[in-house]
């Protein structure tokens, strides 16, 4: 027979009832990871007290004062203040540049395409056209594809043997 508990339960069905380690009735935040909100404007006593540590009078002391970025208090700010110099094209193609000397590490026959050179790790950024341009020598035949090529760059190329087609993006 089970061995009897106070209040005549017995200890296996007092076993049976034990809550569970946690429980929504019994979740607490970690401590030290909630602070009470700092109460300003209780009296003198409190060093928050009259102003609210807000100061003496002006803009800054009112309710709601919020200033926009770059605000020097009316004074002409200093983005505006510093020169303008040169034209800015917003139409400007920005290009990834690929010299042929890189290119010398692809076989023979191969065809390079801008995801063979995005892959290989050439080009970083995976939205920028590609330009091939012609510094060092193309050392095998290869037909290659890009958004642009310079003058040089073509006649290496067809130099080597290869070939090479623009791309539309």
């Amino acid at each position: 027979m089970a061995k009897k508990v106070s209040g005549g339960r017995t200890a296996a069905k007092k076993k049976a009832h034990a809550k569970p380690a946690y429980s929504l009735s019994t979740l607490k935040p970690p401590k030290g990871s909630r602070h009470r909100k700092v109460r300003v404007g209780r009296g003198m006593g409190s060093k928050l007290g009259k102003t609210s540590g807000s100061g003496d009078k002006g803009q800054k002391s009112r309710r709601g004062y919020s200033r926009r970025r770059g605000f020097e208090g009316g004074q002409m700010p200093l983005h505006r203040r510093m020169p303008k110099r040169g034209f800015h094209n917003l139409f400007r193609v920005s290009y990834s540049v690929v010299n042929l000397e890189e290119l010398n590490v692809f076989p023979a026959g191969e065809t390079v395409t801008p995801d063979l050179l995005r892959a290989h790790g050439f080009v970083r950024r995976a939205t920028d056209p590609i330009k091939v341009l012609g510094d060092g020598e193309l050392k095998t035949k290869l037909a290659i594809h890009a958004h642009a090529f310079s003058a040089s760059a073509k006649d290496k190329i067809t130099k080597a043997g290869g070939t090479f087609e623009v791309v539309t993006a």
